[in-house]
């Protein structure tokens, strides 16, 4: 497996899962579009994806958000696995709060 969580020889193939969801940190209930992969409250996510959608990931620990790299087109969210320690990047989504996404990029939200 490498650091983003990808086993070696696997795909990076996106598989989309529509799905609702309460987040396990703040208990905020989220509406998935099938492209939701953390809390838009805190920025938590979880660690369910071996690859991008699959589900297959035994781990199922909380991945929390460690850093913030701003982009051109957006904030690009890295989350590192409570549990098992692996890291994964994500977009984020337009509908993240600004407040969480500050508080990660100036390392206040640890």
């Amino acid at each position: 497996m490498n650091k983003m969580g990808y086993h070696k020889g696997m795909s990076k193939k996106f598989q989309r899962n529509i799905e609702d969801f309460v987040c396990e940190h703040c208990g905020a209930r989220v509406s998935g579009d099938g492209y939701t992969n953390h809390c838009p409250a805190c920025l938590y996510s979880k660690d369910v994806d071996i690859n991008p959608g699959d589900r297959a990931s035994e781990c199922k620990g909380l991945m929390r958000p460690v850093s913030i790299d701003v982009k051109t087109d957006g904030y690009v969210i890295l989350h590192q696995c409570t549990k098992c320690g692996k890291e994964r990047k994500n977009k984020s989504a337009k509908d993240d709060s600004f407040d969480a996404v500050l508080k990660i990029a100036t390392n206040t939200g640890r």
